[in-house]
């Protein structure tokens, strides 16, 4: 394979969008950041809990220069939802780097042994540990109009650190990657089952 793909290419970055419902709960996440990874899987949980119908989640990325890879690996996210495995693949490719945070992350964010890595490694890791091909769609010429977007969209609703959490266009301060899955349903006013019914 070719270092650069021909300018040509053509792309959709698969939104990380799940659920159908009314209410809205969106989630600024960056892929290193240790209280995104607490809240990840949170949003799931949520998604079932609350049922499909009645909720939609929309996963944002912010990234955040402190984590020296952020760029990258935020890259290669958007990367992966252009591949057949759309979200889905973007999904095992966040569960994946969260799971070995460590791998991807400086000590004190500035010193360890990934001062001694490459953003071609950092691919390397991530195919290996989510079974994702990223490496190509990675190399697409204009794929930063998405994660350029994605942190325009960021700017303007006023998230600047991670994890934020917006509902239905709202940003709640008071919501935190801490929080219980009950008490963000609760937030969302779809802790209440009865509801489902009306």
């Amino acid at each position: 394979m070719a270092d650069t793909l021909v300018e040509t290419v053509a792309w959709r970055a698969d939104p990380l969008i799940w659920g159908s419902g009314p209410r809205t709960f969106e989630a600024f996440l960056e892929p290193t950041c240790p209280y995104s990874k607490l809240a990840f899987p949170k949003l799931f949980e949520l998604l079932e809990a609350a049922g499909e119908d009645r909720l939609t989640i929309k996963l944002r990325l912010l990234s955040q220069p402190w984590h020296l890879f952020s760029g990258v690996i935020c890259r290669a996210i958007v990367a992966a939802s252009t591949t057949a495995g759309g979200r889905e693949a973007a999904r095992r490719v966040m569960e994946a780097v969260y799971a070995e945070r460590e791998s991807f992350e400086f000590t004190d964010h500035a010193s360890g042994p990934n001062l001694d890595q490459t953003p071609n490694g950092i691919l390397a890791r991530i195919e290996a540990l989510s079974g994702v091909g990223v490496k190509e769609p990675f190399l697409i010429p204009d794929l930063d109009r998405e994660t350029k977007w994605q942190s325009r969209y960021a700017r303007q609703n006023g998230a600047h650190t991670t994890p934020t959490f917006m509902i239905d266009g709202i940003v709640r301060a008071e919501l935190s990657s801490g929080d219980p899955v009950a008490k963000w349903l609760k937030a969302l006013a779809l802790d209440d089952p009865a509801s489902a019914a009306r």
